[in-house]
């Protein structure tokens, strides 16, 4: 009797409909499976941008931001190694090695140099690739950095999340539920000692590359913006923040116009301004700016 021929491996299939205008595309580093969504049609002579998420999420949140800004950018929204749809690596991650773990995929993908938009938890990942690695990064764009003295212990921060789920958009559940469940409650309490403990105010005046720090005045998990300015004051040249009312802690998925606006307007050096079409209890305001950043011209409304 014969027998039929074996069968190819089944192709590792995508969603049927794409939860992104991004390309979404998978690679194998170090024996992991990363996923992650690319610009589909990057022009040569674009700067590289790389979105790196939050703790316990995937980059899914970070794709209303990052497809605005994916014209002008060579964009790239990878899931870290264990973190939503990329393989999971037998020894957890700790802040140092999800910043490798960034260079690696930049590695992967033939980058050799890019500015890094953080949200949350990707901001100390991004200020320690910036210690790590200095030569490769441009800039930095941190959007609610988490994890310091304020967000400790893990009570504190459970509480500050739960207060921040009822100021974000309801849909803003659909996409962080599942990949909540699917990171696991021994990752989350492993990761969230990491994080505490890892020196970001340190790391963070130690830089030498321009960050804009943007802040969403309705946040729990920050301190208060005179708080952020007293820090922001310790360095002489590198920081611009912003504030933006009427956002919570994730900008990146609630208020995407205005964070990609305020983004652009930093990569260009350019004055931050509000646009006259936005409602009008959402507006930037300019907290904290290095003398080495260009001041407002009379027409700004920072």
């Amino acid at each position: 009797m014969s027998t039929s021929p074996a069968l190819p491996p089944k192709p590792r299939r995508l969603p049927r409909r794409p939860a992104s205008t991004l390309a979404e595309k998978w690679t194998r580093i170090d024996g992991i499976d990363v996923f992650y969504r690319e610009s589909p049609r990057p022009p040569a002579d674009r700067r590289v941008m790389a979105h790196i998420h939050g703790f316990g999420l995937s980059g899914r949140y970070l794709l209303p931001t990052a497809e605005r800004l994916a014209d002008d950018f060579h964009t790239f929204v990878p899931d870290l190694p264990g973190f939503g749809r990329s393989g999971r690596r037998k020894d957890m991650l700790d802040i140092p090695d999800l910043s490798h773990a960034t260079a690696d995929f930049l590695d992967d993908r033939g980058v050799e140099k890019a500015t890094l938009v953080g949200n949350s938890m990707g901001c100390p990942v991004i200020i320690e690739f910036a210690h790590r690695y200095p030569e490769r990064i441009d800039r930095a764009v941190l959007v609610s950095p988490a994890g310091g003295l304020h967000n400790q212990p893990l009570r504190r921060a459970i509480g500050q999340l739960s207060a921040d789920a009822t100021r974000e958009p309801t849909r803003m559940a659909r996409v962080a539920v599942p990949d909540y469940v699917r990171f696991g409650v021994p990752s989350t309490l492993r990761l969230f000692r990491a994080l505490t403990q890892y020196p970001s105010l340190q790391r963070l005046l130690e830089m030498r590359i321009p960050t804009l720090v943007v802040l969403g005045q309705r946040d729990p998990l920050l301190p208060h913006a005179h708080r952020v300015d007293e820090i922001a004051s310790q360095t002489d040249s590198h920081v611009l923040v912003v504030l933006l009312e009427g956002a919570a802690h994730a900008i990146n998925f609630s208020h995407p116009d205005q964070l990609a606006h305020v983004i652009r307007l930093f990569m260009d050096d350019q004055p931050i301004q509000n646009d006259s079409q936005w409602p009008g209890h959402v507006r930037l305001y300019e907290v904290h700016r290095g003398k080495h950043h260009p001041r407002p011209t009379s027409g700004s409304s920072a």
